[in-house]
């Protein structure tokens, strides 16, 4: 069963959110959070990224720049930029996309749950990013960013959360590029907060939607610092790490596309006769096609869409890794024809999330940088938590969620 418990969270006063609040650290490069945090000191990617603290070209991991997201981490807080929560509480946060709202609580998740496997993962991780990561959550002993769990409905956790969701919030704006909404409440009620940890202990297992290795590099730290402590209780604050738990049923999966860079010395015509022996294929015209269900998938070559449809056969559907469309699509289509093999580290293929969209496909083929596009039908939540309860792992880059969890709105100290 899971285990939980409130954090007296860091926090930005009600005025400074918006220019504190970031996007992850993982879904921009550097250019980028550099161009996005110009003129804001208060920006939280002088933490999470602050290789823009130094000149262009300075690698990420040098030292130097873990140690400056420490001392940036102290100067937001010694400034009031930052600020901690007076007592233990547990948090709502919102999001809010195309009309359709998902409640999060933010909570402090139990390392031990990551280790014995109630904390569910569906991904691999790579060693190199974990570490990465540990040594930001080491050198700033703090969560700075919070990972992205699913946990079955719960009408009773629903209930308590509602109460507070018609109340006035602590922050509500809209962030920028994305037009996303963003809203926060404080659940500081002794009894709601003791009625939360005990509903979460009747919950069998929490599953890692976003942020794998976040979430592996807080448990290993958190392990880490268990080991080192002679006078260790289990109760320390580093014996968890910060979570934002979303009921499964509203959370959304989106597509994760491909783009390949060559046909594998096929022509067009080659390549398109030899999908049809495991693919129905439909020339859909100039017209952006998207998939429609799951084993059908759309592909766009030479300024054309097809419709590909799996053939009844060559997939297995009582094989939770085998009747997924990432599967069917790597085994028949980019190994068996176009022969890449590892998707980590192929340089002939690359993924695009498909909260760009279709014409962002057609864009990266049209201008001669690609030459055919993949789309896939999006896996569901049901699919996820299969898997990991079977204790399967999806092949990579199978799910992006949207939208994407605001850092900085709290951040959880290990001390």
């Amino acid at each position: 069963m899971a285990r939980i418990k409130p954090f007296k969270g860091i926090r930005p006063p009600k005025d400074l959110v918006e220019q504190v609040a970031s996007r992850p650290y993982d879904v921009l490069d550097s250019d980028e959070a550099r161009a996005e945090a110009v003129g804001n000191e208060k920006s939280l990617y002088h933490i999470i990224k602050p290789e823009i603290d130094f000149p262009e070209g300075t690698d990420e991991q040098d030292p130097r720049v873990y140690e400056k997201a420490a001392e940036n981490f102290r100067k937001f807080q010694d400034k009031g930029w930052l600020v901690q929560d007076a007592k233990e509480m547990y948090y709502i946060y919102a999001q809010t996309m195309n009309g359709k709202t998902q409640y999060g609580l933010v909570v402090g998740a139990y390392v031990p749950d990551y280790m014995n496997g109630i904390i569910k993962k569906h991904e691999l991780t790579r060693r190199d990013k974990e570490e990465d990561r540990m040594k930001h959550v080491r050198v700033n002993n703090a969560n700075i960013e919070p990972v992205f769990f699913a946990y079955p409905d719960n009408a009773d956790i629903d209930s308590i959360v509602a109460r507070y969701t018609v109340q006035k919030p602590e922050y509500d704006f809209v962030a920028p590029l994305d037009g996303f909404r963003h809203t926060f409440w404080l659940v500081d009620d002794e009894a709601d907060i003791v009625r939360i940890t005990a509903l979460f202990a009747t919950i069998p297992a929490m599953y890692i939607a976003d942020g794998h290795h976040r979430s592996a590099a807080a448990a290993l730290v958190g392990a880490e610092k268990a080991r080192q402590n002679p006078n260790h209780t289990g109760n320390e604050e580093y014996n968890y790490f910060m979570a934002v738990c979303f009921p499964a049923s509203q959370l959304t999966v989106i597509d994760y596309n491909r783009v390949m860079k060559d046909l594998n010395g096929m022509s067009a015509v080659q390549f398109l006769k030899a999908l049809e022996k495991n693919f129905t294929v439909t020339d859909m015209g100039t017209e952006i096609y998207k998939p429609t269900q799951l084993h059908n998938f759309s592909l766009y070559l030479e300024g054309k869409w097809y419709s590909l449809t799996a053939k009844f056969g060559t997939y297995v559907d009582n094989d939770p890794i085998g009747v997924l469309d990432v599967t069917i699509s790597s085994n028949l289509i980019l190994n068996e024809l176009l022969g890449i093999t590892d998707l980590r580290s192929d340089k002939r293929i690359d993924f695009v999330g498909g909260i760009r969209g279709l014409g962002e496909l057609k864009r990266r083929v049209d201008s001669g940088e690609m030459k055919v596009a993949l789309a896939l039908y999006p896996v569901s939540m049901k699919q996820i938590m299969d898997i990991a309860d079977t204790g399967n792992i999806m092949p990579p880059k199978t799910t992006w969620f949207e939208p994407k969890l605001r850092s900085g709105i709290v951040i959880h100290k290990l001390s």
